[in-house]
């Protein structure tokens, strides 16, 4: 239950602590500060597999064999295409909308082109249908949505490319490398799913009406939106960018504590102990860095790092590494959120299933503190 104490004893802010349904999709393990997907833990999957077998795993609950991994290739290769009247969306909106914005609308148009999207949403060969649709137009989405906010035209998806080299491909337009292909899917797998968290309800509450998968999808990315959740990496990277040097994160951030101010990448409600999804993101991070000669992002976040744990016992989030990591990338600071959604609309997809094959409508109770019974005054007496 939530520290925060408050007068009513059931009462928790922010649903803290507050068990909201049984899962069998992740576990985060406070205690241990691991977190695991259907039993695995998330560091073999980003290590030793990809973000497609953790996609694979997530709707169809189990890690796939060779073949069926290959089939599910194809299958997302061949879904990726976008129709047409999606671009035409999203070019309709203005030029410096809110690249979550862009794909938002995105996918509520692409429902009313799913050729399962009118069926019976307990149908749950069609869920699984439209999840990876859902997952595979995903970084054909965001990338090409970029280069249309860019006043470029979309470029084709390859069938053969993965998602992490599809949204590298079409956000610069070049064939990407092997090794920032890996830094990439490694970060769309720590991102993939994460248990009840704020954009995932939100995912759930909506699907619990008996809507459509693409509508609870929508509400994820609508929450995923807030700086608190998925905006932080953005921030993070804005905070590394505004330190400027490892010469001077040491007094910045000792001034940040000082004066209040808010530091972005650093703790998390699930984890008391650590980001277990930080220490693998930092180390791939850090390796990127080493490989580009550019070593002073992680130089400042070491420092930030030491700094936050000896001041506040506080460690970073996956937030802190995610961020430079996407900044060796080259790739614009406003695509951050956008990347974070392409991967977790496989955890979307696998809690919209999931709630809907044992269904019951999320509905709690508030407690009311305005006035009561009040007498009716006539608008001629007001």
């Amino acid at each position: 239950m939530s520290a925060i104490q408050t007068q009513y004893p059931n009462y928790s802010p922010g649903l803290e602590g507050v068990p909201a349904g049984i899962t069998s999709i992740s576990e985060i393990d406070s205690d241990r500060s691991s977190l695991t997907y259907r039993g695995y833990n998330v560091h073999d999957l980003a290590e030793q597999g990809s973000y497609e077998q953790t996609a694979y795993l997530l709707i169809y609950k189990k890690l796939p064999t060779a073949q069926e991994l290959a089939d599910f290739n194809e299958l997302l290769g061949a879904e990726r295409q976008v129709p047409e009247q999606v671009y035409q969306a999203i070019a309709a909106l203005p030029k410096d909308a809110n690249p979550m914005d862009s794909i938002r609308t995105g996918y509520s148009v692409l429902a009313a082109y799913d050729p399962d999207y009118r069926a019976d949403v307990m149908d749950f060969d069609a869920k699984v249908r439209k999840a990876v649709r859902i997952i595979a137009k995903a970084s054909t989405m965001v990338g090409n949505g970029y280069r249309i906010s860019q006043g470029l035209d979309p470029i084709e998806p390859n069938p053969k490319h993965s998602s992490a080299a599809n949204l590298l491909h079409l956000i610069t337009g070049t064939e990407p490398d092997p090794k920032t292909v890996e830094t990439m899917d490694v970060s769309l797998t720590l991102y993939a799913e994460h248990g009840f968290n704020a954009s995932t309800f939100a995912c759930r509450v909506t699907v619990s009406t008996l809507s459509d998968l693409y509508s609870g999808v929508v509400a994820g990315i609508s929450t995923l939106r807030g700086p608190l959740h998925g905006g932080a990496n953005e921030e993070a990277m804005r905070m590394i960018l505004e330190v400027g040097t490892p010469e001077n994160a040491e007094a910045w951030i000792r001034d940040a504590l000082a004066t209040k101010k808010k530091i972005m990448g650093f703790g998390h409600r699930e984890y008391k102990k650590g980001d277990n999804r930080a220490f693998h993101m930092s180390k791939v991070a850090k390796q990127l860095g080493i490989e580009k000669g550019i070593t002073k992002y992680s130089e400042i976040a070491e420092i930030l790092e030491r700094v936050m744990l000896e001041e506040k016992g506080i460690y970073p989030n996956v937030d802190l590494p995610t961020g430079y990591a996407y900044y060796l990338l080259g790739i614009p600071i406003d695509l951050y959120t956008p990347i974070f959604a392409v991967a977790r609309v496989a955890g979307y997809s696998a809690h919209a299933i999931e709630q809907l094959t044992h269904n019951r409508l999320i509905r709690p109770k508030a407690i009311y503190e305005g006035p009561t019974y009040l007498p009716y005054v006539p608008i001629a007496d007001r």
